[in-house]
């Protein structure tokens, strides 16, 4: 029997992506996929999970394999496609991480997806999906601040692992990307033309006080949806944006993603103050004070981004104006700090 093919998306039959017509045939993919698997695997299931034209899949395929003992066992593996880039790099990157302390048996609890291998005919790389339910549906009940600050150790155990790839983000591409989403937004809603300039104007001066620091590599992409939590055990996921970099860039964007999150699910900012705090002190702890106005910085950069990003969502349409007004409001209480003390 063919393997069930769930396409919401109709990604098999994006032009600009033509392999993804092969990453769901089944016939296709049980033979390409199947082989890297040990043992006799069957295909079970395929589905199309998300889908950005033109760019990128991210696909799932269920298996029964032949397990260990002689018993069979089910097995979900995510596949990642793109239209650039080399799959075998984030294969890579996952072995690399897994073999400094990253592993599903790392005694401190803190783990990446198990790295399948690469279909070259899909532009694709595979890991086996990751036990665990995203960390964002935890916060906001009880025990979330003790999970910041798992999370927080976990950040710093990421920033620590000595991995430095070629690629680099700066706080000027973080300025400059924030400047181009804020200009296409101040184009669609040119009643908010002038308050989206001030905002921009204040995101720069912020930006210019924040010190340069020794850059590590970092995932650049970090928020409560990419941790997995699976009882006591973390995995971090989705190192499409790995670079080297400020930590105190995945902090911030940490932070600025709880705040969302908070205005977004209670609407109030500060609802999730107490896990924000939580992860903040565990990571300036790890990373030294020094690290806190960069964090803080960064934590209101990404509240700023997120006034943009909500227009793209349409359940967060709503959202949009109280998130202009919370950004708002952040960057003239980081003036007052400058004003006051001189510093950031």
């Amino acid at each position: 029997m063919t393997a069930p093919l769930s396409d919401p998306f109709d990604a098999a039959a994006d032009g600009a992506l033509p392999f993804l017509a092969r990453a769901t045939d089944a016939a296709d993919v049980e033979r390409r996929i199947g082989a890297l698997l040990p043992g006799l695997a069957e295909l079970l299931s395929i589905r199309v999970v998300r889908h950005k034209p033109g760019r990128r899949c991210l696909v799932e395929y269920d298996f029964q394999r032949e397990g260990p003992n002689g018993g069979s066992e089910r097995v979900t593996l995510v596949g990642k496609a793109r239209a650039r880039g080399n799959p075998r790099d984030a294969d890579h990157l996952l072995r690399l991480l897994r073999g400094r302390g990253f592993g599903d048996d790392a005694e401190d609890g803190v783990s990446v997806p198990q790295p399948v291998g690469v279909v070259v005919e899909y532009h694709m790389s595979l890991q086996r999906k990751a036990p665990g339910v995203p960390a964002s549906r935890l916060f906001g009940e009880p025990g979330d601040s003790a999970l910041a600050r798992r999370i927080a150790r976990a950040a710093g155990k990421l920033h620590r692992a000595g991995l430095l790839p070629h690629r680099s983000h700066s706080i000027a591409d973080e300025i400059a990307i924030l400047r181009r989403r804020l200009g296409e937004l101040s184009a669609s809603r040119p009643e908010w033309g002038l308050r989206l300039a001030r905002l921009m104007e204040a995101c720069e001066r912020l930006a210019a006080g924040v010190p340069t620091t020794r850059p590590r590599g970092i995932h650049r992409d970090l928020y409560a949806d990419q941790v997995l939590v699976d009882g006591p055990r973390l995995y971090l996921v989705d190192f499409d944006l790995f670079c080297q970099g400020d930590p105190a860039l995945d902090a911030g964007n940490f932070l600025g993603h709880l705040s969302e999150q908070a205005l977004r699910c209670s609407g109030d900012p500060a609802a999730l103050s107490d896990s924000e705090e939580a992860f903040e002190e565990e990571f300036v702890s790890l990373s030294g004070p020094s690290t806190r106005p960069a964090v803080r910085a960064y934590a209101t950069l990404t509240v700023a981004r997120h006034v943009y990003l909500s227009t793209r969502f349409e359940e967060r349409l709503p959202f949009t104006e109280s998130l202009l007004e919370l950004a708002e409001e952040r960057l003239r209480a980081s003036r007052r700090i400058v004003t006051r003390t001189g510093v950031l």
